[in-house]
């Protein structure tokens, strides 16, 4: 049997595949590498500016008016109840609507806390507070007219008082703050769009000054107050006010927030505020006029005017800002290919 020969050709040709195995080039799997995946789940801080835009501009006044002389003339012992004194033309004289478009930058820092719920859900809470230079001004004016008489069916007239009056009215907020949740959603793992929402309170101040002029019987020929009176005078009445108070409300928005390098990132939102309103009592003035002396009588005469300014707050912010996060505890990513 010819088994050696054999056995030795089969080794040979093993041996030769093996060699040329060796020499050929191996493909092999590279070793991990470090991906620092943006983390979003730990605290944060930053700053941030922008601008306040109001939205409610009108702010309402009411005049409320209150005659000392016809109410001390009306109520003397002896007296009849004659009198009627109308007081409706006074008031609206120093009744309107100021348009006072409260803007303004504003600028502050916040803090907060994110937690990355899944891949792309992020939930967190955020508070900020905010220096502000949001205020605005305006101005009304007002006219109306009284008629004044000797019984109660206007039987005897007794004179007019023609009024003008007006007011310059300023408001705005010193500062606020605001407590929000956040919720949002990862489009890429650096890109957040989220919608927020919360408490808004802030400091808000208003301040006011009223003037009302009252042209009293026309014309000489009027014959005020049954002839003792000819000649027509006015009265002249000021006032002011000044009023400040921290509002609560709430507020809710929305915007987007970029992790541009590890742990800085950056955003922009815009929030609706409403503030409520608040109330600005004007002080009552008193102008003495000549009509008692003419009268003969001993009572005092005086207009006063207490003007009510309603005043509200609300508007829109927008504002970027960048945060620094700590990512306390967060543990790097390996990635294999």
């Amino acid at each position: 049997m010819k088994l050696a020969p054999t056995l030795s050709a089969i080794l040979l040709a093993v041996s030769a595949g093996s060699a040329f195995a060796a020499d050929l080039p191996s493909v092999k799997a590279p070793p991990p590498v470090y991906v620092a995946p943006p983390m979003w789940t730990g605290f944060y801080a930053g700053l941030n500016a922008g601008y306040g835009f109001g939205l409610s501009s009108n702010a309402t006044t009411v005049g409320n008016a209150y005659d000392q002389y016809y109410t001390s003339y009306f109520n003397q012992p002896g007296w009849p109840p004659l009198l009627v004194a109308g007081y409706g033309g006074l008031m609206a004289a120093n009744s309107g609507n100021a348009s006072l478009n409260q803007n303004g930058f504003i600028g502050g820092g916040q803090i907060g806390y994110n937690y990355q719920w899944s891949p792309t859900i992020v939930i967190g809470v955020e508070a900020d507070m905010q220096g502000s230079a949001i205020r605005g001004s305006g101005g009304y004016t007002g006219v109306g007219q009284d008629l004044y008489s000797m019984g109660r069916m206007m039987l005897m007239p007794h004179g007019t008082r023609n009024s003008v009056g007006g007011g310059t009215i300023q408001a705005g907020l010193d500062w606020f703050g605001t407590v929000r949740g956040r919720v949002g959603y990862l489009v890429t793992p650096t890109l957040l769009v989220f919608g927020t929402g919360g408490l808004t309170y802030g400091g808000a101040w208003a301040n006011g000054n009223y003037t009302s002029t009252s042209a009293w019987c026309g014309t000489p020929t009027d014959a005020c107050y049954g002839g003792m009176i000819t000649t027509p005078y006015s009265q002249i009445a000021v006032g002011s006010g000044r009023t400040s108070s921290t509002l609560v409300g709430w507020n809710a928005g929305g915007g987007f927030e970029w992790m541009f390098m590890p742990n800085w990132s950056l955003k922009a939102e815009a929030f609706y505020y409403d503030l409520g309103s608040m109330n600005l009592n004007g002080s009552a003035v008193a102008a003495v006029s000549n009509v008692a002396a003419h009268m003969g009588r001993a009572v005092p005469d005086a207009q006063m005017i207490f003007p009510t300014t309603r005043v509200r707050y609300d508007g829109v912010i927008a504002r970027a800002g960048i945060n620094y996060h700590f990512n306390w505890g967060a543990a790097p990513g390996l990635t294999t290919y």
